[in-house]
């Protein structure tokens, strides 16, 4: 059998979100990578099986880990055409399973269309499992068992296996949501930024669904990521290893530490938010011992000495937006006020909102979050 790509290099393509980069540098390092090279929106790496099965399992900021499987000269459909039917598919998965297809498609190739780009490539692989079998595998936009992406630059492409099997933020707690929910991602690389290590209590005054709660609590408790993931595309590759994959698990697994009680709490105004909150947060072992109530932010009588993470509402969130100016005046004053001795880290999904809290920042760090261009603030409250 010929080799794929990955398979004669050892190379993968880590998707990050953005402004992620460094950390997710980091932790690609902390896995098992090596020899990474940053490139667009992503970091090529080299691993070998192991690494891939951890980076998968146990990695909070990447969105996907992709397996390239051939290059080639793309200078029309026939050119895709030709590269997609020309893999042997069959070794990654039959006709019973369902596949999906995203592609990115850089503006100075001849195909500038990334949809167009997946139906060329769909068609291939349709057509190769027709002539091989007599019948095609169905396709799946939204959960396939099989992902597969195709990039093409300059005229050149790539197709790439998604070894994660769908977007790894999909942590798989978040059982019940509220409105504009944060991606997990974003929530984690918040709780990294923030550098809590739960020496001192973590404290979200407006918790929604709880994603940031989850995330700290996965970071300091060392719960892999993929804990409650219950597939990953690495698993359907001509070469995965079932036993290495339940070792690398079972070792990851074995690092998992008791949450002492009380080190995290959250709280809400709306009852939505909290009893969404409850459910996600149990559903992560020791979950329970998060502490969740309904209270508004202002009546609560302080959070001294603590770490405060929060990601309160701005433009899209809020819809009377008149008071968003009074809203940012009233929590600086809460944080100046009753937060003696913390420190605090705010999403801004809206940047004009900095100035409006009357607070002098320690720091701003760029975070992007669903196409909003964002910014992580931290405030020591002396």
């Amino acid at each position: 059998m010929n080799l794929f790509l990955y398979q004669k290099t050892g190379r993968y393509f880590a998707q990050i979100p953005g402004e992620f980069e460094t950390l997710a540098a980091k932790e690609l390092e902390s896995l098992g990578a090596v020899q990474l090279k940053h490139g667009f929106r992503g970091i090529h790496f080299s691993a070998d099986q192991a690494a891939l099965y951890k980076i998968n399992y146990n990695a909070r900021l990447l969105t996907r880990v992709l397996a390239p499987l051939m290059t080639f000269t793309c200078r029309d459909r026939h050119d895709l055409y030709r590269a997609g039917k020309a893999i042997d598919w069959s070794v990654f998965f039959s006709v019973q399973n369902t596949f999906g297809i995203f592609a990115n498609v850089s503006g100075n190739s001849n195909i500038r269309h990334s949809q167009f780009a997946s139906l060329c490539l769909k068609d291939a692989v349709a057509d190769f499992f027709r002539s091989k079998c007599g019948r095609r595998p169905n396709v799946d936009a939204r959960s396939p068992d099989i992902w597969l992406n195709l990039h093409i630059e300059r005229n050149r492409g790539i197709i790439n296996f998604d070894t994660s099997g769908g977007s790894l933020h999909r942590r798989g707690y978040r059982r019940e949501t509220v409105e504009a929910p944060m991606q997990e991602t974003l929530a984690a690389a918040i709780v990294a930024l923030s550098g809590w290590n739960g020496e001192r209590p973590l404290f979200d005054p407006m918790c929604g669904s709880g994603t940031l709660l989850c995330e700290a609590m996965m970071r300091v408790c060392s719960i892999p990521a993929g804990f409650l993931r219950n597939r990953f595309g690495f698993s359907h590759l001509p070469d995965f290893d079932q036993r290495l994959w339940e070792k690398i698990k079972r070792q990851s697994d074995e690092k998992i530490q008791r949450l002492p009680k009380g080190r995290i709490t959250g709280s809400d105004k709306s009852w939505s938010a909290v009893k969404a909150a409850t459910v996600n947060c149990s559903a992560l072992p020791d979950g329970e011992k998060i502490t969740i109530f309904k209270k508004n932010m202002h009546a609560l009588s302080g959070i001294e000495n603590s770490v405060i993470v929060c990601n309160p509402p701005y433009g899209i969130r809020m819809k009377n937006e008149a008071g968003l100016d009074v809203f940012y005046k009233n929590l600086g004053d809460f944080l100046k006020q009753r937060c003696k001795g913390s420190h605090v880290y705010l999403f801004f999904g809206n940047r004009d909102m900095i100035k409006k809290i009357g607070l002098k920042p320690t720091w701003k760090k760029p975070l992007r979050n669903a196409g909003l261009d964002g910014r992580l603030v931290k405030y020591e409250m002396f």
